[in-house]
């Protein structure tokens, strides 16, 4: 690693201590993945926030780099899902233990500068960086939303070395930083047309196939902005991708050089209803229905709401979203059309990262296949994979 003068002064302690341990975790990074420099980053986005992930010492380890007056971040920065409602845990039944000890947390990045909005989707709320920009996100589905859809730039970072790049403003150039390894490895092309959760279902094929290589798609419809953050958080969950290319559509695929892709596969609507059938490992009826996995647009919540109208559910309903979007949906009125209905507009957290599997739930409904490939491991429960519409149950 070749550092400037600025940063080999960082990195000797001259500007404080949680600099230098910070820059003693990205030059590590540096030198594990052979970077040359490092190169200076327009936002971060941060994870290790759910005090079921990270736990006492997680939480220790944060409040003491807080008490750092130097350990600010120096550029945007925003906070993954907490375990918790901050809002309404109370209401939604977690304890106060858990509570207190994410409250914590939160409140440990929020004095390092760190927006405490706790969301993943933080490209929902205004943290959407320009195209060609160096970031540094750990969020699955973000980082591949960040480099696919806006065509910025980041490596999926760790928890501890995104919140080291937010303080140093810096991060490794390696990986997806670096133009060559932007191109695709693999061509899939998708013979039917897709809609609602069948995009999870692609994403969670073509993960398993690819691990952390990047496809190339070509799509026989043209999917919305939501649609591609559904398939992203799919691949990144069931493999390891940061990145890949829809034809005709993301800003990059025309740099993606599927000519030279080593391997292709074809995916029909057969494949499709395969995936969906094997995600579900439950065929009982959901008593909770949980939504927003990554956290639900204002366009989504608008759907429910529609779809909802006029209906009593029999089965929970939680949708999570940020702090952000729900405010924009209280003002639309949306929030009251699925209060009205039975349902919960749950902020800060989200069915993967919350402890639910102490509430005394059994079979969790999710349209999102991230969710259901997470939530048996994750939280011990039963999962049925659908279509929000085919998960309701009416009194």
């Amino acid at each position: 690693m070749q550092l400037t003068q600025k940063e080999e002064k960082m990195y000797q302690g001259e500007y404080g201590e949680t600099i230098r341990k910070s820059m003693e975790i990205l030059v590590a990074l540096g030198d594990i993945y052979d970077a040359q420099e490092l190169v200076d980053i327009t936002s971060a986005q941060v994870s290790g926030v759910s005090y079921k992930t990270i736990g006492d010492a997680g939480m220790e380890y944060l409040e003491d780099l807080a008490r750092d007056p130097q350990a600010k971040t120096k550029i945007p920065s925003t906070l993954n899902p907490a375990g918790v409602d901050l809002d309404r845990w109370e209401e939604l039944g977690f304890s106060p233990e858990f509570t207190h000890r994410q409250q914590r947390i939160v409140e440990a990045y929020g004095k390092m500068d760190v927006m405490t909005t706790c969301t993943c989707t933080p490209y929902l709320i205004g943290n959407v960086p320009l195209q060609g920009s160096h970031i540094a996100w750990s969020e699955s589905s973000a980082v591949a939303y960040a480099n696919s859809v806006l065509g910025a730039r980041t490596n999926r970072e760790g928890g501890p070395g995104a919140l080291a790049a937010a303080i140093c403003g810096k991060t490794p150039c390696y990986g997806f930083h670096l133009e060559e390894n932007r191109r695709a490895n693999l061509l899939v092309d998708v013979e039917c047309e897709l809609q609602g959760a069948d995009y999870g279902a692609l994403g969670y094929l073509v993960g398993q196939t690819v691990g952390d290589g990047i496809p190339y798609f070509t799509l026989s419809n043209r999917p919305v902005v939501d649609n591609l953050k559904g398939l992203g958080a799919a691949l990144a969950s069931s493999g390891a991708v940061a990145l890949y290319h829809i034809e005709g559509l993301t800003p990059e695929y025309q740099n993606a050089h599927p000519e030279e892709a080593e391997d292709k596969i074809t995916v029909t609507w057969d494949d499709i209803q395969e995936v969906r059938e094997n995600l579900s490992t439950s065929s009982e009826k959901a008593d909770l229905i949980c939504l927003g996995c990554p956290h639900a647009s204002l366009e989504e919540i608008r759907d429910i709401a529609e779809t909802l109208q006029g209906k009593k559910l029999k089965n929970e309903l939680w949708l999570c979203t940020s702090i952000n979007m729900k405010a924009a949906a209280e003002r639309m009125g949306y929030s009251q059309m699925i209060e009205q209905a039975g349902g919960k507009l749950v902020c800060d957290t989200c069915m993967v990262v919350s402890p639910i599997e102490e509430l005394g739930f059994e079979v969790i409904g999710v349209d999102s296949a991230k969710a259901a490939n997470y939530v048996p491991s994750m939280c011990g429960l039963e999962v049925v994979f659908d279509d929000f519409k085919n998960l309701i149950v009416e009194k």
